[in-house]
């Protein structure tokens, strides 16, 4: 063979091998990594920009990409409605805009279009925080649809709800913790049919009542879990049939009643990070219990009042670490087993931080409300750029970086930026 043509075939092996999907709200390892390489360190609105495409309202929703499909949730402000859209990946071009379902806000902090989307390959399913779920084809055609506010009840008391679903070994998973009966759901991906259903309650008392996590699926020697946090607990739950299998929450012992969780639990190394809100500290719980846990099961806590507490940004693992973003924009890495910090830093956010941190190529991404996207060494804590994308008067940006196919994925209010070197 023809040694250019050897060499030309080899680079286009190994992009394909380091090429990934990112279908779901924390990406392919359901911890916000990538092993993506090559990722641009620097970029703008000249620099590095591939795409743009206007949206027709803000969203908190992080967008998923399968191959050449992005799909973005989005509210449409002109409607007062919910959306469904699907971009080609190479041109920008809009390929599909379905609407989803009616209404906008429960609350003028987010909007119902603030759950992502998921999408196994062969079907998309969206999710919007007054009920509406709704299953399409990679052509934009209508498979299923349900109505869990219809079915069950509202899915929240106080904030507008917004837990992103999770697709797992062949589920539609997804929990609702709200003041009444709270559930996890467990749904057929290509039927929309129930597989299971089973409450998931707690002690909690008035908005602490209220979950605002995802569920998380992890491995540890062997037993595969699904992590819930929410209603004053973590628990791990056998993803098969829903049943719990232990339960820790010594955290708040008086009972306070604004414990609302928003950050997703994180794993790594044996322990799993439970993180309090309102800059109380973070717990990391020995994985593997059975039962009822103690004080004991408590592998470390953070100090009150450190750096490494998050109100909303749930944690990156990444590189064997966790990396710990608050909303006052401090960025700490973490060793699972000890706490200990390698290093901590704190950019100048405009506004606050509430997004969560995604990781590749050595490097961390996050925005700010304004819309600046933050990238920093994931080595050393070095801040590489401050990159601003967000238009003027934008505010309240939330929507996590997604990284697929060599490119990086920044939503803001009024726009998807498709980012690639």
């Amino acid at each position: 063979m023809n040694p250019l043509l050897s060499a030309i075939a080899f680079t286009l092996s190994i992009a394909t091998v380091q090429s990934e999907n990112w279908p779901q709200w924390r990406g392919p390892a359901q911890n916000g990594s990538s092993t993506e390489k090559n990722l641009p360190s620097t970029f703008s609105k000249p620099e590095n920009l591939k795409w743009s495409v206007a949206m027709p309202g803000p969203s908190a929703a992080t967008p998923v990409i399968w191959g050449d499909h992005v799909f973005v949730s989005t509210s449409n402000l002109e409607e007062k409605a919910m959306y469904a859209m699907a971009i080609d990946r190479k041109s920008g071009k809009v390929l599909w805009s379905r609407k989803a379902g009616e209404g906008l806000e429960r609350d003028k902090n987010s909007n119902y279009a603030s759950p992502s989307p998921v999408t196994d390959g062969k079907v998309v399913i969206f999710f919007y925080g007054n009920g509406p779920l709704v299953a399409y084809d990679f052509a934009g055609k209508e498979i299923w649809s349900r109505n869990l506010l219809t079915e069950y009840g509202r899915l929240s008391d106080g904030w507008t709800f917004s837990t992103s679903p999770l697709l797992h070994e062949g589920k539609l998973i997804i929990q609702v913790l709200r003041r009444s009966d709270p559930y996890l759901l467990a749904i057929e991906p290509a039927t929309g049919k129930n597989i299971w259903k089973v409450t998931r309650d707690g002690k909690a008392v008035a908005e602490s009542r209220d979950g605002f996590a995802s569920p998380v699926p992890v491995e540890h020697k062997g037993r595969k879990e699904l992590l819930v946090i929410g209603c004053d607990d973590l628990t791990g739950h056998d993803p098969v049939t829903g049943k719990e299998l232990w339960r820790w929450g010594t955290w708040n012992p008086e009972r306070i009643g604004h414990w609302r969780q928003v950050p997703s639990p994180a794993f790594a190394d044996g322990v799993i990070l439970a993180c309090a809100p309102k800059r109380s500290p973070i717990y990391a719980i020995k994985a593997g219990g059975n039962g009822v846990l103690a004080d004991t099961d408590i592998a470390w806590q953070s100090e009150p009042r450190s750096p490494v507490s998050s109100d909303v940004p749930t944690p990156l693992t990444y590189l064997g670490d966790f990396f710990v973003l608050s909303e006052g924009g401090s960025l700490s890495r973490v060793e699972p087993k000890t706490g200990k910090s390698k290093w901590s830093i704190k950019v100048s956010a405009k506004g606050a931080v509430q997004c969560s941190p995604t990781g590749g190529d050595g490097k961390i991404f996050f925005q700010d409300f304004s819309g600046q996207t933050f990238v920093v060494n994931a080595e050393d804590g070095a801040l590489l750029s401050t990159n601003a994308l967000g238009e003027k008067g934008e505010n309240m940006i939330r929507s996590a970086v997604a990284i697929a196919q060599g490119q990086l994925f920044i939503r803001t209010n009024l726009k998807l930026h498709c980012i690639s070197k």
